[in-house]
């Protein structure tokens, strides 16, 4: 009997080429079956972040403003205030130039509305947040298995610093949102990875964005090249070629951002690391980020953490040396926030979900439940409370817009340097003066600052400024601290109080837990 038989497809070197196809075709039945389950986690990672986005109504750090919406703003709109690190090209303004692209749509619209400008860079960073926390699941996934993954994004979304910091406009953020992609491409142990210039890239935009990115990717960078067989590829092949090309497009950039060459990163180095001169912002001990720092953002997560570390399987050894690598190299520098050793918390979120999983059913409810409630509790608080009144005040202040008040107010800031935003917040050409607090580049011994001279002697130097009362400001604005101190101008120049506004419950030093606005009575 005659059987017909199907023809076979052969390679040019004549082998069937069925098997091949079958497997491409398996593997994309398997593409499909999980992408189902991603978007899933992409919608609602998207309503968690975005809740995020529109529950934190607090300040962090002046360089959520300072060093991106001020300057986006002065870069769309022809005005507004820069720090003294620009005049120096310490930053790159490639992060700011994001959001003054968004500016300048909203300009364009017609919709160059204070709110908006306020609101749609939160929710451009909570947007790449989501996707940050799906991209974390697909990596725990990948080095482990669903079990393990599915608790690793738990404790992501559950993990109140991430809550507090994942919208908020930071070069930080940024960082850690750079760092998750990146980490998804890297060549771990046991995969195999198609390139790596796509990781490389990621790495090098995280080092312009931020050059202490580099800090984290060095022992992963070291890991990499020590385990690549063609050493000379990756180098010639990937490394170099990425590495040009990102330092060309910083460099041009830079160039038609300053109007001058200047190389952000030496400069950077130059300032937070050979010289030090951040210490003038305040310095800690060398231990502070193993026993307050890390302690602290990881929160509820801490015993958990210690757990994973301890329970997880070898091939995570790599990502313990690299957060005890940066937790490390950022103890070296005496001037310390909790900020800087943002980008490894979803590091440590790989040992915490590696710990929930091995726990047993009845201990897993009871740390699930304790995770979440005292998480929530956390970045309630933070997020709707503590430090709201800086950025409470300035909706009071964009009021003073309207065109027929705008000629005879002008505004004075008593308050340590760069506490509120400013026109990214206000939108208008108001008159404002603030303190100043650029740090001595000179070497001069004995510098104190303008805030430090303020402060000093509040009554004096508020005379010396003011000598005529025609030249006084229509407002003042103050934390409640300061008001006994300068009481005797207040009532001289007949400044009533306007408003008063809560800011904190742990008030300290010159920072009070109020804000007092008094204006002037003409």
């Amino acid at each position: 009997m005659v059987v017909a038989m199907e023809p076979v497809a052969r390679t040019p070197a004549g082998r069937p080429r069925r098997r091949k196809l079958g497997q491409r075709e398996g593997r994309e039945e398997q593409r499909a079956a999980g992408a189902a389950p991603a978007r899933g986690l992409l919608a609602l990672s998207l309503a968690v972040r975005l809740a995020c986005c529109f529950s934190v109504r607090t300040s962090f750090v002046p360089d959520e403003y300072w060093q991106s919406l001020e300057v986006a703003h002065r870069a769309a709109f022809g005005y507004g205030s820069l720090t003294w690190e620009w005049a120096e090209g310490l930053r790159s303004p490639l992060y700011p130039l994001l959001f003054a692209g968004l500016f300048k749509v909203l300009q364009l619209l017609g919709k160059d509305e204070a709110p908006l400008l306020i609101w749609l860079p939160r929710v451009f960073q909570a947007v790449l947040a989501a996707f940050a926390d799906v991209k974390l699941y697909s990596l725990a996934k990948r080095l482990d298995h669903f079990e393990t993954a599915k608790w690793v994004y738990f404790c992501q979304l559950c993990s109140w610093f991430t809550w507090y910091c994942c919208t908020r406009t930071l070069t930080n953020t940024m960082e850690a949102v750079l760092t998750i992609f990146a980490l998804c491409y890297y060549p771990m142990e046991g995969t195999k990875m198609e390139s790596s210039r796509y990781y490389l890239a990621l790495v090098a935009l995280a080092c312009i964005v931020r050059p202490t990115a580099s800090i984290l990717w060095a022992p992963l960078l070291l890991w990499h090249f020590e385990k690549e067989s063609n050493k000379r590829r990756l180098f010639w092949g990937a490394c170099l070629p990425v590495g040009l090309i990102a330092l060309g497009g910083s460099l041009v950039v830079d160039r038609i951002f300053f109007g001058k060459w200047v190389v952000v990163p030496l400069n950077f180095l130059k300032f937070n690391v050979l010289h030090e001169l951040a210490t003038f912002y305040g310095s800690h001990s060398w231990h502070w980020y193993f026993t307050q720092g890390l302690p602290a953002i990881l929160g509820p997560h801490l015993p958990f953490f210690l757990h994973g570390c301890f329970s997880a399987p070898r091939k995570h050894r790599v990502f313990l040396v690299v957060v005890l690598w940066t937790v490390t190299a950022y103890s070296v520098l005496r001037h310390k926030e909790f900020r800087f050793i943002y980008s490894i918390l979803p590091i440590c979120m790989l040992f915490c979900g590696h710990s929930l999983a091995q726990l047993k059913r009845r201990w897993r409810r009871a740390a699930v439940s304790f995770l979440l409630s005292s998480s929530l509790l956390l970045a309630l608080y933070t997020g709707l409370v503590h430090q709201r009144g800086t950025l409470d005040v300035m909706v009071y202040l964009r009021e003073l817009c309207n065109p027929l008040a705008r000629e005879q107010t002008s505004i004075l800031l008593l308050m340590p340097c760069h506490s509120t935003p400013l026109y990214s917040h206000i939108h208008c050409p108001l008159q404002i003066r603030f303190l100043q607090c650029p740090p001595d580049l000179m070497g001069r011994s004995n510098y104190l600052d303008e805030a430090d001279l303020f402060y000093s002697h509040p009554l004096q130097w508020l005379n010396n400024e003011f000598p005529n009362a025609t030249q006084l400001p229509s407002h003042l604005v103050f934390f409640n601290v300061l008001e006994q101190e300068i009481s005797s101008f207040l009532i001289s120049n007949r400044y009533v109080k306007g408003a008063i506004f809560f800011h904190t419950h742990l008030p300290q030093g010159r920072v009070g837990s109020h804000i007092y606005v008094f204006k002037k009575l003409f």
